[in-house]
């Protein structure tokens, strides 16, 4: 029987003697839940986890394009794309999408997430040579302006190696290498980091009918399969980031499981990246049908997530996500 560990953190003052921190991280934990496919869950005491376990879950993450990984860290969201699903065509311009990318990084954005391709339900494929042509002209011109981190979204080797040698400095690949074979190879001989997003289907059909026997425990698996790829590769596994993939192809109680239960994914040892800014679960919740509306629930989720150790979250409202994580971590002193 396979168990999973998924540590219960706290970020309380309160810290008892012998509780564990969480990631090198801003969370603590003393307690674990263990979960199974064929057992109800249990709760144990963190001094008796399996040592391999417990220094998977404690290890300090290595820093992500040069953003240490012991804060929370802000990824900007970049759509140079004519039918994204909250900003489509507002940065299709190069001079609009640069202006849009400074903009952020002013309000507090530590790595700005280009991607040149939609992949919001129902979109429909883009050629390499178009999406290279939207994204590398534009990540040419931030890296003249600014030593900000950027992030290539692409699934698609062409394009990220075009990217990287116009200098990106991460690879978000949202079919976690499984749509181009020939990505492991670019990020392994590029040197960058990759993060490999769950993913059920592809962008055209994902949300048809999504199914799973145990969300959280197939994300996991899958998640864990694709860091294996990876390292087999030669991507190793410090320059891994996993992303349980909000949204793609998963109900909203898909979504809702596995934000529940979010720190199980620090025990694949690499850091974990959260996007979950504006989508549809979102506004079905709050009642607002127009995403640019959803910042307050998009915000919650945020929160959530810096409250079980997430690293990187993936947003669209940068200035609101700053004032908000810069609150929380003068609260709980995160």
């Amino acid at each position: 029987m396979t168990l999973y560990y998924r540590p219960v953190p706290q970020t309380d003052p309160a810290r008892p003697e012998g509780a564990q921190t969480l990631a090198g991280g801003w969370c603590w934990f003393d307690r674990v839940e263990v979960l199974s496919r064929d057992a109800a869950p249990r709760i144990i005491a963190a001094a008796d986890l399996p040592d391999d376990v417990r220094d998977r879950l404690t290890a300090p993450r290595t820093a992500v394009a040069g953003l240490d990984m012991g804060r929370p860290r802000i990824m900007g969201i970049l759509n140079v794309t004519p039918d994204s699903f909250s900003d489509g065509g507002a940065f299709v311009a190069r001079d609009t999408a640069l202006a849009h990318a400074l903009e952020m990084q002013a309000e507090g954005a530590d790595i700005i997430d280009i991607g040149g391709e939609s992949t919001r339900p129902g979109a429909t494929l883009v050629s390499d040579a178009e999406e290279a042509a939207r994204t590398v002209p534009v990540i040419a011109m931030l890296r003249a302006q600014s030593d900000v981190a950027i992030s290539i979204d692409t699934r698609k080797a062409a394009v990220a190696k075009a990217a990287i040698a116009a200098g990106a400095g991460l690879v978000n690949d949202v079919s976690a290498m499984t749509w181009d074979a020939r990505m492991g190879q670019v990020v392994a001989d590029s040197g960058r980091p990759v993060c490999l997003m769950h993913a059920q289907g592809n962008p055209a059909t994902m949300q048809a009918s999504p199914h799973y026997a145990d969300v959280l425990l197939d994300v996991y698996d899958h998640l864990d399969a694709r860091v294996t790829a990876a390292v087999a590769a030669g991507i190793s596994r410090d320059r891994i980031v996993i992303d349980p993939g909000i949204g793609f192809g998963k109900t909203q109680a898909h979504n809702l499981a596995l934000l529940r239960r979010l720190s199980l994914f620090h025990a694949l040892g690499c850091p974990v990246l959260l996007g979950a800014s504006r989508k549809r679960f979102i506004g079905t919740i709050t009642g607002r049908d127009l995403a640019r509306d959803r910042a307050a629930g998009s915000l919650s989720v945020t929160l959530g997530g810096i409250a079980q150790g997430v690293q990187i979250h993936r947003v669209h409202d940068t200035k609101d996500t700053k004032a908000a994580c810069d609150m929380m971590q003068a609260v709980t002193e995160v």
